[in-house]
């Protein structure tokens, strides 16, 4: 069969890289792809949200079936539309998607489903918002735009002032556009964050293993809220015993309330939770696979994910076998522009890339680049995302770093810290 992969990111270089290993795949297209996409699989040049032209594209080369990367085209309608030309397509509907779409839609599925979940309360307007922080005890505060904001629209307060300043970004500056017409405040809560992605085709879910991202932009969680500089997998932080409470708790009244609400959820269901010390709690839920949470779950899974993903389109999932994984952890660092997650430049030259792509057990997927007269360029915030299996999680960080320490470009930077946390965990339970 012919595959299209819609998306130019790190995720779907992966998604595509891991379609093209089936034997059930004569070729697989990225649109619009990057330059690593290129080398994997072939770019078509089709914007991701041109539904038209994709099924165009898909009816003349013979695609049976498309994979949706990105929230974006999701909340478009793009499964949707796939279906309506008769082309399977993995991913929710639009309908489904709106539990990504609408950060105030997922907290009322979540209440109703009687999830665990931080309190909120939803504004419209920044003075209601200014009063509300005014009339809080002091402590925490989360504020997140309703809509889609690439990761970026979550400001984490500890003090009213922060607070304030982060509903005058959302709110008055619109700093997301219409994506911050309205709001949520949150309380905050502490703990270790951690992501359990689940397949779903509404009747079965297939939960995968847990990882866990990291979102502050600098080393030690600090700085702003990125879309993710790095991630690995598995994560000891939810073991067995909270993976089977989650998947009772979290994920199975999510699935029968969205079909309850006839919003049947059918493909990639990502929880993000917050491990506190009452339990697990759901800070948000995405439509799709995390990035860069998919990079090292792919790297790891040895099923093949056309199965998978024919199965969750077909509605078969309980079908199919339990899921084969390699048993070695992996780890990916984010290789991101110097200003991200605030502006950057575009189109300095990479280097480095042959020299680690010859390393063992490592593989480079491009979340930011194009190709210019032949030459890989920097073409986003976040541009690479180097990732490695070990042994151990520490030997697939070395792996990782070292990767890294052969690739540059002007004003490349990343963290330095990535899987830390899982290491020092393992470190601290050998000492007790």
């Amino acid at each position: 069969m012919n595959v299209l992969t819609l998306g130019s990111g790190g995720r779907e270089h992966a998604l595509a890289w891991k379609l093209a290993q089936s034997p059930k795949v004569d070729k697989v297209w990225v649109a619009p792809g990057n330059a690593g996409t290129a080398i994997d699989a072939e770019n078509v040049p089709i914007p991701e949200n041109d539904f038209p032209a994709l099924i165009k594209f898909c009816k003349e080369n013979d695609v049976s079936l498309v994979v949706v990367g990105p929230e974006a085209p999701l909340s478009a309608g793009a499964v949707d539309a796939f279906a309506e030309a008769g082309i399977r397509a993995f991913g929710p509907s639009k309908k489904a998607a709106r539990i990504e779409g609408s950060k105030i839609f997922c907290k009322e599925v979540l209440n109703k489903a009687l999830v665990p979940t931080a309190r909120a309360n939803v504004f419209d307007s920044a003075e209601d918002a200014y009063r509300y922080i005014d009339e809080s005890e002091p402590g925490g505060f989360v504020i997140k735009a309703d809509g889609l904001a690439a990761g970026k629209g979550v400001a984490v307060a500890s003090t009213k002032a922060e607070a304030k300043e982060a509903v005058k970004r959302i709110a008055e500056d619109r700093a997301f556009g219409d994506a911050g017409s309205r709001f949520l405040i949150e309380e905050r809560l502490s703990g270790q964050e951690a992501s359990v992605l689940a397949i779903t085709d509404g009747r079965t879910i297939v939960t995968l293993q847990p990882a866990q991202d990291h979102k502050a932009a600098y080393d030690g969680d600090k700085g702003p809220n990125t879309g993710g500089m790095g991630a690995y997998c598995p994560a000891s932080l939810v073991d067995d015993e909270k993976l089977a409470w989650i998947e009772e708790k979290v994920l199975l009244p999510t699935v029968v309330e969205m079909n309850r609400i006839d919003a049947k959820f059918k493909g990639v269901l990502y929880a993000g939770l917050m491990m506190t010390q009452q339990g697990p709690r759901v800070l948000e839920y995405n439509a799709r696979f995390g990035d860069p949470e998919c990079q090292p779950l792919l790297s790891r899974l040895k099923t093949d994910l056309v199965d998978i993903v024919e199965a969750t389109v077909d509605e078969k999932l309980d079908l199919l076998e339990p899921l084969e994984w390699d048993p070695r952890p992996a780890v990916c660092v984010v290789m991101a522009s110097e200003g991200y997650p605030g502006s950057y430049k575009k189109g300095a030259p990479i280097s480095g890339l042959e020299e680690a792509a010859k390393l063992p057990d490592v593989k480079v997927f491009h979340a930011g680049t194009k190709l210019v007269d032949g030459v890989v360029v920097a073409n986003g915030g976040r541009v690479l995302d180097v990732v490695a299996l070990g042994d151990t999680v520490a030997d697939a960080k070395r792996k990782a770093y070292e990767a890294v320490s052969k690739i540059s470009w002007e004003g490349s930077w990343s963290r330095t810290d990535i899987a830390d946390k899982e290491i020092n965990a393992v470190r601290n339970k050998r000492v007790e």
